[in-house]
């Protein structure tokens, strides 16, 4: 083998070695490769952190057909976090037509955020009511019974049951805010059965409190303090089940006990002892509304 045949391979080393720098670029940054409107709003959003103009190229992206199913709901989300949750909310609207079939649940919950950020609290539970009746149509998920959701970076499984559980408690807590707290409890109540939690324990007593329920609204807490609740050993819902139960010794009535029988025969017979010991005239033994009445039946006896 001659040295120029023996050259081609070491020249080809730091090609490699770039691609592979390449490679672990995108991949620790989440971007995607290449040099398309998309590409450049991702990159501009995650490496450059700069929101605004990636909302630009998010457009660009959109207007062009590139990725616009990505496109507008990562757009939709920079917009949120810019404040400009309005703006999110009839860019969706407008442009979801142009997105697969398979998207349209995605942007549903995008859209769901957005209208809690915007206080649009009817549309909120009208989408929310959307979601549950598709699944009770068996239309959520494109019709399987588990889907791939992702949360700070990391994938997991959702089944059916565990989504129905997530869009019940967001229901409760848009009647939440309507100050509607029987139907909020009604909701609350059904997602504890299908899949209880800390968190929705801890909501559902404050709908109680806030029906004056308050005993019942304890025994929930104790329930969510307890360690068989998902949720329970977190440090934020133990602290939210202590607010909580503050809450309800400050509003609930105190418990007055009443005497047993015994004791309050015994403390009949007490006072009748002492009236009978008593040096005083059995007129003064009388307790004043009695003398009243006698004094205004002796007047009329004498009229």
């Amino acid at each position: 083998m001659s040295a120029a045949a023996e050259e081609g391979p070491r020249r080809a080393k730091p090609a490699a070695a770039a691609a592979d720098k390449g490679d672990l670029f995108h991949v620790v940054h989440k971007v995607p490769a290449g040099d398309s409107p998309y590409v450049r709003a991702k990159h501009l959003q995650l490496v450059d952190k700069d929101p605004a103009a990636s909302i630009v190229w998010f457009w660009k992206a959109i207007n062009a057909g590139d990725r616009v199913d990505s496109a507008l709901k990562d757009m939709a989300v920079v917009m949120k976090q810019l404040d400009r949750a309005e703006e999110a909310v009839e860019a969706i609207k407008s442009f979801r037509h142009l997105c697969s079939k398979q998207a349209q649940e995605s942007l549903d919950n995008v859209l769901i955020d957005l209208y809690k950020k915007c206080g649009r609290t009817e549309e909120q539970i009208e989408l929310l009511k959307h979601k549950l009746k598709m699944i009770y149509m068996g239309e959520a998920f494109n019709g399987r019974t588990t889907k791939t959701a992702r949360s700070h970076g990391k994938k997991f499984q959702v089944s059916i049951k565990q989504e129905t559980s997530r869009i019940l408690g967001n229901l409760g807590w848009a009647y939440m805010q309507q100050k509607n707290y029987v139907a909020a409890e009604v909701v609350y109540c059904k997602a504890q059965e299908i899949e209880p939690d800390a968190n929705k324990a801890c909501n559902l007593s404050l709908c109680l409190v806030r029906q004056r329920r308050y005993e019942e609204a304890r025994a929930i807490l104790d329930d969510a303090r307890g360690t068989w609740l998902p949720g329970s050993d977190d440090p934020k819902i133990l602290k939210r089940v202590e607010e909580l139960l503050h809450e309800i010794d400050s509003l609930s009535p105190p418990f007055l006990s009443l005497p047993s029988e015994e004791d309050l025969i015994g403390r009949v017979e007490l006072l009748t002892t002492e009236w009978s010991s008593s040096p005083v005239s059995r007129s003064r033994r009388r307790l004043p509304i009695f003398e009243e009445i006698s004094t205004f039946r002796d007047h009329q006896i004498a009229c």
